[in-house]
């Protein structure tokens, strides 16, 4: 007895066995690391065409799509290279996660004279921290910004998170 999964492939219902559903998900996976992210129209067409092939071999949705099936349908639509060269692309989530990490204001922990007010702006702008604090001496100094600007960015600014590191 072999284990079966419920799919849907272009809107349509299809029943495969275990290995054939891996097989078949690896392989779309694959195609879809070939194509470029925003070629949504490619995807949707393979996706078709292998529904229509499903449908061809086994009419009724009762049936079950065996990993011959899937070979027999990978066979005819081509190797995921032959959808051109891998996409250089980073999971969506690691890609958000990055981004938010990378574009968010923070406190420094490591480059701080006070309170790392400074040292996190540096980090937020891409701007040199030495040349930031001393502009922000000089404005103080000079009056062109208040001290309690600074105190207000030190309470409103969170501190940036701490990072683990192991020891040996």
């Amino acid at each position: 007895m072999k284990e079966t999964v419920n799919v849907s492939i272009a809107s349509q219902a299809f029943t495969l066995d275990k290995d054939a559903y891996e097989v078949l998900s690896t392989y779309l996976k694959e195609v879809r690391e070939h194509i470029s992210a925003d070629d949504n129209e490619t995807m949707a067409d393979v996706e078709s065409r292998l529904a229509e092939l499903f449908r061809e071999k086994k009419p009724s949705a009762i049936m079950v799509i065996s990993l011959s099936d899937v070979r027999a349908a990978m066979a005819q639509l081509g190797t995921p290279e032959d959808f051109g060269e891998t996409q250089c692309k980073v999971d969506d989530s690691d890609a958000k996660e990055q981004s938010t990490a990378e574009h968010r204001l923070v406190r420094s922990r490591n480059d701080r004279v006070f309170a790392g007010v400074c040292g996190g702006l540096a980090e937020y702008l891409g701007l040199d921290v030495q040349l930031l604090r001393l502009a922000t001496l000089l404005l103080i100094l000079l009056g062109g910004l208040s001290i309690w600007v600074y105190v207000i960015l030190w309470i409103v600014i969170p501190e940036a998170p701490m990072t683990t590191k192991q020891t040996k």
